[in-house]
């Protein structure tokens, strides 16, 4: 097989954990005989800084044409002005709206070894492992009417939530489809004893379950899902759930495993579209260029990009393999308490590479 993979290294910490990743591609390719071919492009706040736009068309287009595109990081304190008119994160919501993803996959895997590295307790987050899927492109951070005016004499600002029947449906299915993959159960939440939206929500949810028969399904109020999460994450398979709540409830559900350096994402859109792979951490410039960056993340996030862009299960299988093999053998970065063993950036990148290749 040979694909062509579009670059995104962005901000911080992003060019390092994206080169490790690429060297694991590599590894990958020569080990199942494929080939990868790669080109790099400006997004986010180096793009602003070189060419004025977050994401140039140049860039743009790279990803429109890619089988598959990897991302880094976006971002920082030198951007971070939320008045400016041009900021890193447009770079981000526009590529995500001309690539048509919708849906935000975060899988929260609490790996054995590592168990201890959470701030809950062993017996509480061994075993953990929730996907979550996020609608992306609706909800109250995308609806309209939006704005701040002046009543009465005092400021005053409007945001709208507002969900389609086909973007409840749509992201629903996906919901429903990964957990067939998995251990068949799929939890939607929602806030429908308050929001009339989320009144909507569910009873489109109740509507597309009933063409799932053999996944087992149920109802949490957002409120209460934070708290379950803290008290019994294991109950968890597959949650589905709105923009904003998905975005709160990922980053609560991260916290489970210790460390955000552990946690990839893809971004999906239809069926056979191209889809934005990157880890769910952010840039972390200050540590970027001191090769403590955790670059597993982004080498899990590959494995997501190998599985589900590129139909590719068993190089996935094989990477997270690699990855657990690692973390099993003893290996840590700095952020999983690697302390004065700490291995750094490229190190840990080797030594995946070279638990992969010594696999069977």
């Amino acid at each position: 097989m040979e694909k062509n993979i579009t670059l995104l290294p962005g901000d911080g910490i992003g060019p390092e954990i994206v080169d490790e990743t690429v060297k694991l591609f590599d590894a990958v390719a020569n080990k199942f005989g494929h080939k990868f071919n790669y080109n790099s492009h400006l997004i986010g706040g180096i793009a602003i800084d070189e060419v004025g736009d977050p994401l140039p068309e140049e860039t743009l287009g790279a990803c429109l044409e890619a089988d598959a595109i990897l991302m880094g990081a976006v971002g920082g304190p030198k951007w971070d002005d939320p008045t400016a008119k041009v900021r890193p994160e447009q770079g981000l919501l526009r590529i995500r709206k001309e690539l048509a993803v919708f849906a935000n996959i975060r899988p929260v895997k609490v790996f054995d070894a590592l168990a201890h590295a959470s701030p809950l307790r062993p017996e509480i987050v061994t075993g953990v492992d929730i996907v979550f899927v996020r609608e992306l492109t609706g909800g109250i951070y995308f609806g309209t009417p939006r704005g701040r005016e002046e009543r009465d004499g005092q400021r005053v600002g409007y945001d709208t939530m507002i969900y389609s029947e086909s973007e409840i449906e749509r992201i629903l299915r996906i919901g429903f489809e990964l957990a067939r993959g998995r251990r068949k159960k799929l939890t939607s939440v929602d806030k429908a004893n308050v929001l009339t939206t989320m009144q909507v929500w569910r009873e489109i949810a109740h509507e597309v379950k009933n063409d799932y028969p053999d996944v087992e399904y149920e109802d949490i109020l957002v409120d209460a899902m934070a708290m379950y999460l803290v008290n019994n994450p294991k109950d968890f398979d597959v949650v589905v759930t709105g923009n904003m709540f998905g975005d709160i409830l990922s980053d609560e559900a991260s916290m489970i495993t210790g460390s955000l350096g552990m946690l990839p994402s893809a971004s999906m859109g239809k069926a056979g579209s191209v889809g934005l792979f990157e880890p769910s951490h952010g840039s972390a410039p200050d540590i970027a260029g001191t090769g403590k960056a955790n670059p597993l993340a982004t080498m899990m996030s590959g494995a997501m990009l190998m599985r589900l862009n590129l139909g590719l299960e068993a190089e996935a299988d094989a990477i997270e393999k690699a990855i657990d093999d690692v973390l099993a053998a003893g290996y840590r970065t700095a952020d999983i308490g690697g302390g004065d063993d700490s291995l750094s950036t490229t190190a840990m990148g080797d030594k995946v590479i070279e638990m992969l290749e010594k696999a069977d």
